[in-house]
């Protein structure tokens, strides 16, 4: 477990946190503010680190950042870790202003993952995309098996370049853990240690519309966020911490109707994606009303305590579509959104950690689909206890 060099502030929290990351195309840009903040800020040391898409994306650079400088003053360590998620986050601006000096082949997978659908022959917005997916034109015209049938993936090649996965996996400070989705049997699959890979990292931000299904040990898999965006079970299972700081990038909820085909699809997507994370708020939250009330054995339940940083109605302004651009003027304003975001966080919360939630998880989460606690439900044992 990685300790960093504590700074001079005068007070400092019991232990190390787990961070939650969410995927979200460019605007896990935020999420890149939101660590860099932290990371600077210093205060916070991390025992395990799960993310799901672009979170996949931000997880792996950071632990590889502080897996590079392992060894060297811990002051370092978190500037190495900064160091990586500039370059994961300024690569992608640089693809994405040289794409169009790329061959058709190698447009089609990165336009679609970040922006650009020009290479489709058309102006299609994002969600319109998606919208013809579902309403079957996409489907019965093209797929990704048709327009990018060399399975083409620049994203791919340059993180390979950027992370050494295999310094990555021999690193004892930091655990990842990255999300996708098993297509034959629709379930969670986790990826950590030496199976983490770069095709693990793109496993989880495979958008079954959009690329060809990544195959990894004989098994096909599609985006991490049907199944867990993110995944919180296996900082509960895997972590020692109680405390897990989730940056959430997909609102839970929109003030507008949205009316045309793509604003439709683009919330059912948002919805979706944030489905497996209510599950396991809903699961987090009965058991640690159970412990409260002494029913269950706290020597084999953790009693989790939950935080989240987000941009609130400032993120919220960023239109679903703007997942799928890259310009650096957009992926820097989400960049220092997110700094903003943290170091507002810090300041109101950060004496919750270790002591008590910073967020109330029936009230943002559950409403009425609350679990009830009753003299006859006796919990299962999978519900987040320790195995």
């Amino acid at each position: 477990m990685s300790r960093l060099n504590p700074s001079p502030h005068p007070a400092l929290p019991p232990g190390p946190v787990n961070l939650a990351l969410q995927g979200g195309g460019s605007h896990g840009a935020f999420t890149w503010g939101v660590l860099d903040t932290l990371l600077e800020d210093g205060r916070l040391t991390f025992e395990g680190i799960s993310g799901t898409s672009a979170g996949a994306m931000n997880a792996v650079a950071m632990a590889h950042g502080l897996a590079r400088a392992a060894g060297q003053p811990e002051a370092a360590q978190r500037e190495a870790a900064r160091a990586s998620l500039k370059d994961l986050w300024d690569g992608v601006v640089a693809m994405g202003a040289l794409q169009t000096s790329l061959s058709q082949a190698q447009r089609v997978p990165f336009d679609l993952l970040f922006g650009g659908l020009a290479a489709l022959g058309g102006h299609q917005s994002p969600g319109q995309m998606v919208s013809d997916a579902l309403t079957g034109f996409w489907a019965s015209s093209f797929s990704p098996y048709q327009t990018n049938p060399l399975d083409i993936n620049p994203l791919h090649d340059f993180l390979e370049r950027l992370i050494d996965f295999e310094r990555l996996a021999a690193y004892p400070g930091v655990k990842v853990f990255v999300l996708a989705t098993k297509v034959s049997t629709g379930k969670a699959e986790i990826f950590s240690g030496h199976r983490l890979t770069a095709k693990a990292v793109m496993a989880s931000a495979c958008l079954p519309t959009v690329f060809r299904a990544v195959e990894i040990e004989g098994e096909q898999y599609w985006d991490g966020g049907y199944s867990g965006n993110p995944a919180i079970h296996p900082l509960v299972y895997d972590c020692q911490s109680r405390d897990v700081v989730l940056v959430q990038i997909n609102p839970l909820r929109r003030n507008t109707l949205p009316t045309t085909a793509a604003d439709i699809l683009d919330r059912l997507n948002e919805i979706t994606f944030n489905s497996a994370l209510i599950a396991e708020m809903r699961a987090i939250d009965f058991v640690k009303r159970l412990l409260a009330e002494g029913k269950l054995d706290p020597r084999h339940y953790k009693d989790v305590l939950m935080h989240r940083i987000d941009g609130g109605h400032a993120l919220d302004s960023y239109p679903a579509a703007s997942k799928a651009q890259t310009d650096g003027a957009l992926i820097y304003r989400l960049r220092d959104l997110g700094r903003q975001s943290a170091a507002h966080w810090l300041s109101q919360h950060l004496p919750q950690i270790g002591v008590a939630s910073s967020i109330n998880i029936a009230r943002d989460y559950l409403d009425d689909m609350r679990v009830p606690v009753g003299p006859l439900l006796t919990p299962a044992h999978s519900v987040l206890g320790h195995p």
